[in-house]
């Protein structure tokens, strides 16, 4: 399958929205489903895209395979883990048939790369679910290594991993 990543487009913005909502929706990530208030983070690429960069996996068509939200600095409304020295991943999502395909490693090595260029920055973070094994395979495969000290609920009762790449 032949991949680009590059920056979402405005006249993209809803079709990442979809994506990304049902990806969490379809992977049962939102416990309270259509009605989870996360929902409303996840499809709100616009004000995603005004805080933080928002990159997109397309086809040759042109078509949103997936995306994911590339946070450059800690304590920006966007940053949920990161500290002083490191960049964040959030918001991985894939079509289910662009996964296998090499989308959603395509969209963590650009955020890897990003990270490389950010000034001061030491190490790319992100957090997952538990129950998100493939995304975890990527991220091991990448260099990535759990960070058990710093998982953190960020409702009662979801408890997420968190992993971190020395850039």
């Amino acid at each position: 399958m032949d991949i680009t990543i590059r920056a979402v487009r405005p006249e993209e913005h809803r079709a990442l929205a979809e994506v990304t909502a049902r990806a969490y929706l379809g992977d049962g990530l939102l416990a309270f489903g259509e009605s989870d208030e996360y929902l409303i983070d996840l499809r709100d690429v616009p004000r995603r895209a005004a805080g933080a960069q928002v990159l997109v996996a397309v086809g040759e068509d042109e078509q949103v395979l997936g995306g994911v939200t590339f946070v450059a600095e800690p304590g920006t409304p966007w940053a949920e883990l990161a500290r002083t020295g490191e960049a964040e991943l959030r918001m991985l999502a894939v079509t289910p048939g662009a996964r296998r395909r090499g989308a959603g490693e395509a969209l963590v090595r650009a955020c890897v790369e990003r990270a490389r260029e950010v000034e001061g920055c030491r190490r790319l973070v992100l957090s997952s679910q538990q129950s998100m094994r493939a995304a975890h395979r990527i991220y091991e495969r990448l260099g990535f290594v759990r960070t058990p000290g710093r998982d953190w609920q960020p409702v009662p009762g979801v408890t997420l991993f968190t992993y971190a790449l020395e850039i």
